[in-house]
């Protein structure tokens, strides 16, 4: 996962929490009269280029370079630490 700041490109609201995805696989062997799982190997986690993202606000779900675009795109204005007087 990179280092850069997402945003959600649906909901557009939030920039802080969210969900990395992981998919797995599994190969099976069924009985092709009673339906029955014959035999069934050990699951085998998928190696993705990029990992998918979801929004813990809206339940989107995307690529990582989606929300990190987004975030690009509508960069959070910075905030000043200490009110400046002159």
């Amino acid at each position: 996962m990179q280092e850069k700041p997402y945003f959600c490109p649906n909901c557009r609201s939030n920039r802080t929490k969210f969900k990395v995805l992981f998919t797995t696989s599994q190969s099976f062997m069924k009985d092709p009269l009673t339906g029955t799982i014959r035999d069934m190997s050990e699951p085998a986690l998928v190696n993705e280029p990029e990992p998918t993202i979801g929004c813990l606000v809206c339940g989107f779900v995307g690529n990582e370079l989606r929300f990190v675009k987004q975030a690009e795109r509508e960069p959070r204005p910075m905030t000043p630490t200490q009110p400046q007087y002159r």
